[in-house]
């Protein structure tokens, strides 16, 4: 089974990493850029047998490793 984890920084948390790529677009002239926020893509597979525990795997691994959970948002897709 295979899955994708997306971590993000909650809002309302400052993202100095975003903030210097919208700073780097805008000087390359990349037109319309509002705002940026940057996060972590991670692309899993597991062995599991059925999704719910795939889930349950998924959401213990966010929560001990993955994301900081004071500060990050996670949603994880079966793909």
């Amino acid at each position: 089974m295979k899955a994708r984890v997306t971590v993000t920084l909650k809002t309302g948390v400052l993202d100095p990493q975003g903030k210097a790529i919208e700073g780097a677009l805008k000087s390359l002239s990349v037109a319309g850029i509002a705002s940026v926020r940057q996060g972590k893509v991670f692309d899993i597979e597991l062995d599991a047998k059925d999704e719910a525990s795939a889930k349950t795997a998924l959401t213990t691994a966010c929560e001990k490793l993955l994301a900081n959970t004071v500060v990050e948002n996670y949603r994880i897709d079966i793909v």
